[in-house]
């Protein structure tokens, strides 16, 4: 039995989608979720930024005693798995391979589509994945700037978000593909909206769920679980506005956040230095 926390990670809020899953795969594991408001958005910054970012986060959850890290963001795992998988002493699951997998498997003709943050779109990763698992499969990646400030915003499932995901299924639907990969973690609170525009003939894949599978094989392999008979608890630390990650954070959780503690991002460059 091993009753350190799992460490969850995203630049702010929309990580909380994987920590959903594996709070209900998990249910007697304890977590802790850092969000990086002060610096958000990722996506639009270069690879090389974030993965600094990521190293200093994951340097700081170290230090905080977690037996296991999740980048639960498309951007810095894109950006930065490897690296963090070097230098932390932790295991470091991402959330891009899990979903190369799925869409691997999911697709019929071999055409799969990518939405995702310009920064994941850059990086290539997905296509490099894709292409160990199955070279015949053709991707083709689309950066969706508009659809995290509407998703965030006030009215995340009016006309304005509709118009973006028509903008970006375009491209998709011209070069026929029968599986798109929502490689953000916003995109799922949006999916009724994406299925529509896409049809059900279009497979959708976002896999918080296989990410959390992966999060609780390691466990297992490494014999590093927790009591299975207990019920575990989940903590949350914000380097932006506690408030506002309390309200937006809820949305994206679909549980009760009842704290949220201040981390400084001084407090991570220290002990990343």
């Amino acid at each position: 039995m091993d009753a350190r926390p799992i460490g969850v990670f995203d630049s702010g809020v929309g990580g909380l989608t994987v920590l959903h899953e594996c709070l209900v795969t998990l249910p007697h594991e304890d977590f802790v979720y850092l969000g990086d408001g002060a610096r958000l958005p990722y996506g639009p910054r270069p690879l090389a930024e974030i993965r600094r970012f990521a190293a200093e986060i994951g340097r700081f959850l170290e230090s905080q005693g977690v037996k296991l890290v999740v980048a639960a963001c498309n951007s810095a795992t894109a950006a930065a798995l490897p690296e963090l998988q070097l230098t932390l002493s932790v295991p470091v699951i991402g959330v891009i391979q899990p979903e190369a997998h799925a869409a691997v498997r999911a697709t019929r003709n071999r055409r799969v589509g990518l939405l995702a943050t310009e920064a994941t779109v850059a990086s290539g990763r997905y296509e490099a994945l894709i292409e160990t698992l199955d070279a015949g499969v053709t991707v083709t990646p689309v950066a969706c700037p508009k659809l995290v400030p509407l998703i965030e915003g006030d009215d995340p499932f009016g006309e304005a978000t509709v118009e973006a995901v028509r903008e970006v299924a375009g491209p998709l639907k011209d070069v026929g593909v029968d599986t798109v990969v929502l490689g953000c973690t916003h995109y799922p609170l949006i999916r009724p909206i994406l299925q529509r525009v896409f049809g059900r003939d279009v497979t959708l894949i976002f896999s918080a769920d296989e990410t959390a599978h992966e999060v609780s094989e390691t466990l297992a392999r490494k014999a590093i679980e927790n009591d299975s008979a207990r019920e575990g608890t989940y903590r949350f630390l914000t380097t932006g506005d506690t408030a506002a990650f309390k309200a937006m954070g809820s949305r994206f959780l679909q549980l009760p956040i009842a704290d949220v503690e201040q981390v400084r991002v001084a407090d991570l460059e220290v002990v990343a230095a």
